[in-house]
Protein backbone atom coordinates (compact mmCIF):
# COMPACT_ATOMS: atom_id res chain seq x y z
CA UNK A 1 0.00 0.00 0.00
CA UNK A 2 2.84 2.36 0.89
CA UNK A 3 4.58 1.42 -2.33
CA UNK A 4 1.48 2.37 -4.35
CA UNK A 5 1.21 5.73 -2.56
CA UNK A 6 4.90 6.36 -3.14
CA UNK A 7 4.62 5.84 -6.86
CA UNK A 8 1.07 7.11 -7.43
CA UNK A 9 2.22 10.22 -9.34
CA UNK A 10 4.40 8.06 -11.58
CA UNK A 11 1.55 5.59 -12.17
CA UNK A 12 -0.94 8.36 -12.95
CA UNK A 13 1.50 10.06 -15.31
CA UNK A 14 2.27 6.79 -17.06
CA UNK A 15 -1.45 6.03 -17.42
CA UNK A 16 -2.21 9.45 -18.96
CA UNK A 17 0.82 9.17 -21.25
CA UNK A 18 -0.30 5.72 -22.40
CA UNK A 19 -3.81 6.96 -23.24
CA UNK A 20 -2.44 9.91 -25.23
CA UNK A 21 -0.03 7.63 -27.06
CA UNK A 22 -2.80 5.19 -28.01
CA UNK A 23 -5.05 8.01 -29.24
CA UNK A 24 -2.27 9.56 -31.33
CA UNK A 25 -1.29 6.17 -32.72
CA UNK A 26 -4.90 5.39 -33.67
CA UNK A 27 -5.31 8.81 -35.29
CA UNK A 28 -2.17 8.28 -37.34
CA UNK A 29 -3.41 4.91 -38.57
CA UNK A 30 -6.95 6.11 -39.30
CA UNK A 31 -7.10 7.71 -42.76
CA UNK A 32 -8.57 11.22 -42.82
CA UNK A 33 -11.85 11.36 -44.73
CA UNK A 34 -11.67 13.01 -48.12
CA UNK A 35 -13.98 13.38 -51.11
CA UNK A 36 -12.66 13.26 -54.66
CA UNK A 37 -13.14 16.12 -57.10
CA UNK A 38 -14.54 14.60 -60.28
CA UNK A 39 -13.64 15.63 -63.81
CA UNK A 40 -15.10 14.35 -67.10
CA UNK A 41 -12.09 12.11 -67.75
CA UNK A 42 -12.84 10.26 -64.47
CA UNK A 43 -16.38 9.26 -65.47
CA UNK A 44 -17.92 6.49 -67.58
CA UNK A 45 -17.87 7.95 -71.13
CA UNK A 46 -21.50 6.87 -71.60
CA UNK A 47 -22.50 9.61 -69.17
CA UNK A 48 -20.26 12.35 -70.56
CA UNK A 49 -20.61 14.39 -73.73
CA UNK A 50 -17.77 13.65 -76.15
CA UNK A 51 -16.80 17.33 -76.28
CA UNK A 52 -15.62 17.33 -72.65
CA UNK A 53 -14.40 13.76 -72.10
CA UNK A 54 -10.78 14.90 -72.34
CA UNK A 55 -11.02 17.35 -69.40
CA UNK A 56 -8.98 16.04 -66.48
CA UNK A 57 -8.97 19.02 -64.08
CA UNK A 58 -10.72 22.23 -63.08
CA UNK A 59 -14.19 21.02 -64.11
CA UNK A 60 -17.08 23.04 -62.67
CA UNK A 61 -20.82 23.25 -63.19
CA UNK A 62 -21.64 25.72 -65.97
CA UNK A 63 -24.00 28.67 -65.60
CA UNK A 64 -27.63 27.79 -66.20
CA UNK A 65 -31.10 29.33 -66.42
CA UNK A 66 -34.23 27.22 -65.99
CA UNK A 67 -37.81 27.69 -64.82
CA UNK A 68 -38.98 26.11 -61.56
CA UNK A 69 -42.29 24.79 -60.26
CA UNK A 70 -43.43 28.32 -59.41
CA UNK A 71 -42.61 29.80 -62.79
CA UNK A 72 -39.51 31.51 -61.39
CA UNK A 73 -36.21 31.71 -63.27
CA UNK A 74 -33.56 29.73 -61.41
CA UNK A 75 -29.90 30.37 -62.15
CA UNK A 76 -26.55 29.56 -60.61
CA UNK A 77 -27.05 32.61 -58.39
CA UNK A 78 -29.66 30.76 -56.30
CA UNK A 79 -27.03 28.07 -55.63
CA UNK A 80 -24.06 30.35 -55.14
CA UNK A 81 -22.11 29.31 -52.05
CA UNK A 82 -24.39 26.29 -51.55
CA UNK A 83 -23.80 22.58 -51.30
CA UNK A 84 -26.45 20.91 -53.42
CA UNK A 85 -27.68 17.61 -54.78
CA UNK A 86 -28.75 17.47 -58.43
CA UNK A 87 -30.63 14.79 -60.32
CA UNK A 88 -32.63 14.19 -63.51
CA UNK A 89 -36.18 12.85 -63.67
CA UNK A 90 -39.59 13.31 -65.27
CA UNK A 91 -42.94 13.58 -63.54
CA UNK A 92 -44.63 10.65 -65.32
CA UNK A 93 -41.77 8.22 -64.68
CA UNK A 94 -43.06 5.11 -62.97
CA UNK A 95 -39.84 3.13 -62.63
CA UNK A 96 -36.99 4.60 -60.60
CA UNK A 97 -38.29 8.15 -60.14
CA UNK A 98 -40.74 7.50 -57.26
CA UNK A 99 -37.96 5.96 -55.15
CA UNK A 100 -35.53 8.71 -56.11
CA UNK A 101 -38.08 11.36 -55.17
CA UNK A 102 -38.79 9.68 -51.83
CA UNK A 103 -35.07 9.69 -51.07
CA UNK A 104 -34.74 13.32 -52.11
CA UNK A 105 -37.55 14.12 -49.66
CA UNK A 106 -35.51 12.39 -46.93
CA UNK A 107 -32.48 14.53 -47.79
CA UNK A 108 -34.70 17.61 -47.76
CA UNK A 109 -35.95 16.69 -44.27
CA UNK A 110 -32.45 15.98 -42.97
CA UNK A 111 -31.15 19.41 -43.99
CA UNK A 112 -34.38 21.34 -43.66
CA UNK A 113 -32.90 23.84 -41.21
CA UNK A 114 -29.55 24.16 -42.98
CA UNK A 115 -29.83 26.96 -45.58
CA UNK A 116 -26.46 26.04 -47.05
CA UNK A 117 -27.80 22.75 -48.46
CA UNK A 118 -30.23 22.68 -51.40
CA UNK A 119 -31.66 20.32 -54.02
CA UNK A 120 -32.11 20.69 -57.79
CA UNK A 121 -34.08 18.29 -60.02
CA UNK A 122 -34.11 18.67 -63.81
CA UNK A 123 -36.82 17.24 -66.03
CA UNK A 124 -35.50 15.30 -69.03
CA UNK A 125 -38.90 15.75 -70.70
CA UNK A 126 -39.27 19.53 -70.50
CA UNK A 127 -41.81 19.64 -73.32
CA UNK A 128 -44.19 17.61 -71.13
CA UNK A 129 -43.09 18.82 -67.73
CA UNK A 130 -44.23 22.42 -67.84
CA UNK A 131 -44.64 24.63 -64.77
CA UNK A 132 -48.10 23.24 -63.98
CA UNK A 133 -46.87 19.64 -64.13
CA UNK A 134 -43.88 20.42 -61.91
CA UNK A 135 -46.08 22.28 -59.41
CA UNK A 136 -48.49 19.36 -59.15
CA UNK A 137 -45.57 16.96 -58.68
CA UNK A 138 -44.05 19.23 -56.05
CA UNK A 139 -47.29 19.42 -54.05
CA UNK A 140 -47.82 15.68 -54.29
CA UNK A 141 -44.35 14.91 -52.94
CA UNK A 142 -43.97 17.57 -50.28
CA UNK A 143 -41.35 19.65 -52.04
CA UNK A 144 -40.40 22.75 -50.04
CA UNK A 145 -39.93 25.60 -52.51
CA UNK A 146 -37.15 27.34 -50.61
CA UNK A 147 -35.14 24.13 -50.44
CA UNK A 148 -35.77 22.28 -53.66
CA UNK A 149 -36.26 23.47 -57.24
CA UNK A 150 -37.82 21.24 -59.89
CA UNK A 151 -36.85 22.80 -63.20
CA UNK A 152 -37.84 22.73 -66.84
CA UNK A 153 -36.53 24.64 -69.83
CA UNK A 154 -34.93 24.30 -73.23
CA UNK A 155 -34.22 20.63 -73.90
CA UNK A 156 -30.89 21.35 -75.56
CA UNK A 157 -29.77 23.30 -72.50
CA UNK A 158 -30.87 20.56 -70.09
CA UNK A 159 -29.08 18.00 -72.22
CA UNK A 160 -25.94 20.14 -72.20
CA UNK A 161 -26.02 20.49 -68.43
CA UNK A 162 -26.70 16.79 -67.91
CA UNK A 163 -23.82 15.54 -70.03
CA UNK A 164 -21.31 18.39 -69.98
CA UNK A 165 -21.66 19.61 -66.39
CA UNK A 166 -23.23 16.98 -64.13
CA UNK A 167 -21.85 13.99 -66.09
CA UNK A 168 -24.86 11.94 -65.13
CA UNK A 169 -27.20 11.18 -68.05
CA UNK A 170 -26.94 8.71 -70.90
CA UNK A 171 -27.54 9.64 -74.50
CA UNK A 172 -30.79 8.29 -75.90
CA UNK A 173 -31.52 7.37 -79.50
CA UNK A 174 -28.57 8.20 -81.76
CA UNK A 175 -31.05 9.45 -84.34
CA UNK A 176 -32.30 12.10 -81.90
CA UNK A 177 -29.45 14.39 -80.97
CA UNK A 178 -30.92 15.66 -77.70
CA UNK A 179 -32.63 12.48 -76.55
CA UNK A 180 -31.79 11.62 -72.93
CA UNK A 181 -32.06 8.54 -70.75
CA UNK A 182 -31.88 9.70 -67.15
CA UNK A 183 -30.08 7.55 -64.60
CA UNK A 184 -30.50 6.94 -60.88
CA UNK A 185 -27.53 9.21 -60.15
CA UNK A 186 -27.66 11.87 -57.47
CA UNK A 187 -24.79 14.31 -57.98
CA UNK A 188 -23.18 16.13 -55.05
CA UNK A 189 -21.89 19.62 -55.88
CA UNK A 190 -19.80 21.72 -53.50
CA UNK A 191 -19.80 25.48 -52.90
CA UNK A 192 -17.16 25.93 -55.62
CA UNK A 193 -19.41 24.28 -58.22
CA UNK A 194 -17.29 21.12 -58.32
CA UNK A 195 -18.68 17.59 -58.58
CA UNK A 196 -17.78 15.71 -55.39
CA UNK A 197 -19.77 12.49 -55.61
CA UNK A 198 -22.25 10.22 -57.40
CA UNK A 199 -24.83 8.15 -55.54
CA UNK A 200 -27.50 5.65 -56.50
CA UNK A 201 -30.68 7.54 -55.69
CA UNK A 202 -32.70 4.33 -55.36
CA UNK A 203 -30.65 2.77 -52.56
CA UNK A 204 -31.07 3.70 -48.89
CA UNK A 205 -27.45 2.92 -48.02
CA UNK A 206 -26.28 5.25 -50.78
CA UNK A 207 -28.51 8.01 -49.45
CA UNK A 208 -26.99 7.60 -46.00
CA UNK A 209 -23.53 7.85 -47.57
CA UNK A 210 -24.62 10.99 -49.40
CA UNK A 211 -25.97 12.55 -46.19
CA UNK A 212 -22.67 11.81 -44.41
CA UNK A 213 -20.71 13.35 -47.29
CA UNK A 214 -22.87 16.48 -47.26
CA UNK A 215 -22.20 16.87 -43.54
CA UNK A 216 -18.49 16.39 -44.11
CA UNK A 217 -18.47 19.02 -46.87
CA UNK A 218 -20.40 21.43 -44.68
CA UNK A 219 -17.87 21.10 -41.88
CA UNK A 220 -14.88 21.33 -44.22
CA UNK A 221 -15.94 24.41 -46.20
Amino acid sequence: MLLIKKYRIFIATFFVFSIITIVLFYSALSPKKTLPIYNPSDINPELVDSTVQYISNSHTIADFSFTNQNGEIITQKEYEGKIYVADFFFTTCGSICPKMTTNMVDIQSTFLNNPKVMLLSHSVLPDIDDVAALKAYAKKNGVIDSKWNLVTGDKKEIYRMARQSYLAVKQGKPSELYDMVHTENFVLVDTKRRVRGFYDGTKNEEIQRLIEDIRWLYNEE
